[in-house]
């Protein structure tokens, strides 16, 4: 019969993130954020590296796509130093560093904010015990 499904997916390899200025999005990811940027196929196709995920930013291209997008969360070594960085380039947070869950090995914390078209991003610290 096969793998199971579990066996074949392997990893995550690209998250689309539908925006309807990508020029803009390209700007906010690459210089306030940091992300690592790739390339651009054309004005509305922008590729980004996030630690070996990539980021694929477009149009929508059917209405029902164009709508925020699901919560993206980005991995930081040091929360407090990745929130006050950000805090210093104008990001604005919905949430201070908190602690989510505690773990037998690690204390999630999490601090959530915006893009420039108001999709929810979120950073992720494991803090280890």
């Amino acid at each position: 019969m096969g793998a199971s499904l579990a066996a074949m997916i392997t990893g995550l390899g690209q998250v689309a993130l539908v925006f309807k200025d990508v020029a803009a999005a390209v700007a906010f990811y690459r210089d306030t954020l940091g992300v690592k940027f790739l390339f651009s196929a054309g004005p509305q196709l922008a590729f980004f590296d996030c630690g070996g995920v990539m980021l694929m930013f477009t149009r929508a291209d059917r209405p029902e796509f164009d709508h925020p997008n699901s919560l993206v969360y980005f991995n930081v070594a040091d929360i407090q130093a990745a929130h006050a960085a950000l805090q210093a380039k104008g990001v604005t947070f919905e949430s201070a560093p908190h602690v989510v869950a505690r773990l037998p090995a690690y204390d999630l914390w999490l601090a959530d904010f915006r893009d420039p078209e108001n999709n929810l991003l979120c950073l992720r610290c494991e803090v280890r015990k």
